[in-house]
């Protein structure tokens, strides 16, 4: 009697644990479905090969699933690190990661390819995402241009460093985006010092804008002023070489035009002294 007891006692405690067990995985398998991001092939526990994991990864790409395509892609790069589809993976979480905005993650992503691949063929794309992550965070004029600077020395790697791939051009157009915004930050903080009449300090700045980044759409109203500037100071011969440079490069530029009306009140016109600095950068000039 005791035993049958103890026999049924188990009998019904398996019952109740298998019902309790099927309620807990039908509730966790619905659950799973109705994201439409999750990946319930985890739910297995049954290890899948690289290859497996990264073409899964590629279709959930294309599925327009990105979250879930990276974590495929890190599952290859954890699990087989040293096989050819990890370090494709590599290159694909970095992507990944900059599509999903995690910025910080592509570059360190991107940084961790270069390292172990730098000859690959795909070491072009890890530099050019790298680029792009950076390009991703600059701020506008008014904030630290630090991911301008960034994104310049990282675009121009793609350029220096891989001329023939298919990144270049648009690296360009990235570093050329940065170089504007570094050259307008100068020109914001050198116009609130002109506001003050900190003259030196700029005149420092606008010089900045003139010497280091020539080639910006920021240059006509560096060098107006630097007019302006040396005007008020009463360096009249480097505000009429100022001139002279922003007439003889942009003699059409609205700058120019206000520019020679200042001189005027003083019964002075542009000049260029040949051994001003202000004429030796003008060579360097998008209009020169």
């Amino acid at each position: 009697m005791v035993v049958a007891g103890s026999v049924g006692v188990k009998k019904t405690a398996r019952i109740v644990y298998l019902t309790l067990f099927a309620t807990a995985s039908s509730i966790g398998l619905s659950a799973c479905q109705s994201d439409p991001d999750i990946d319930i092939t985890k739910l297995t526990g049954e290890a899948e090969s690289p290859d497996t994991l990264y073409n899964q990864g590629l279709a959930n790409l294309n599925a327009g699933k990105v979250g879930e395509a990276g974590r495929k892609f890190e599952a290859v790069d954890r699990q087989s690190p040293f096989s050819d589809q990890a370090r494709k993976s590599l290159v694909m979480l970095a992507f990944t990661n900059y599509r999903q905005g995690r910025n910080e993650e592509a570059i360190t992503a991107g940084k961790r390819y270069l390292s172990l691949y730098p000859g690959s063929e795909d070491a072009a794309y890890a530099q050019y995402i790298i680029g792009l992550a950076y390009w991703k965070q600059i701020p506008s004029v008014t904030q630290d241009q630090r991911a301008s600077q960034q994104t310049m020395e990282a675009m121009q790697a793609v350029v220096d460093n891989y001329p023939n791939s298919e990144y270049v051009e648009d690296a360009q157009a990235k570093i050329r985006f940065a170089r504007d915004q570094l050259a307008g930050k100068e020109m914001q903080i050198g116009r609130y010092y002109l506001e003050r009449k900190e003259y030196i300090a700029a005149a420092t700045r606008f010089r900045v804008v003139v010497e280091k980044y020539p080639m910006t759409n920021q240059i006509e109203e560096a060098l107006a002023r630097l007019v302006e500037t040396y005007y008020a100071m009463g360096i009249d011969s480097e505000a009429q070489t100022a001139a002279a440079v922003l007439g003889h490069n942009y003699p059409d530029s609205q700058w120019y035009s206000d520019s020679y009306k200042l001189l005027q009140t003083k019964g002075l016109e542009p000049r260029e002294n040949s051994g001003s600095w202000i004429a030796r950068a003008g060579k360097k000039l998008i209009g020169a």
